[in-house]
Order: structure tokens, then C-alpha cells, then sequence
């Protein structure tokens, strides 16, 4: 996994997850789910660079 791939799938979680966390906390349906979708592309980006990894070795 490249450092900056890792960092961009780190910084999507975590923004994801603090969205989520704001929407639910204010009752806007709308920012928790766009959170959770970021929370989940970032999760996608962090396997498809675990996979990469375990076939270059």
C-alpha cells in the first residue's frame, strides 16, 4: 500500500466518520448518511490497496 493511498483511505474514514457522527448528532439524516457513504468508499480504498499489497509480494 503507497503512503499516499493509505493516507487518502485514513483521511476519508476519519472525515466520514465525523460527518456521520455531526448528522446524527443534529438529526440531519442526509450529512450521517453522505458520512457513512465517505466512511465506506474510504473502507473500499483501504482493502483494494490491502489486496494490491498481498500480490506484489
Amino acid at each position: 500500500m503507497t503512503a499516499e493511498e493509505k493516507a487518502k483511505a485514513k483521511a476519508e474514514q476519519t472525515k466520514g466518520k465525523a460527518k456521520e457522527a455531526l448528522g446524527s448528532a443534529t438529526g440531519n439524516d442526509r450529512m450521517a448518511a453522505e458520512g457513512q457513504a465517505e466512511k465506506s468508499t474510504g473502507d473500499a480504498r483501504e482493502a483494494k490497496e490491502k489486496v494490491k499489497d498481498v500480490f506484489k509480494h
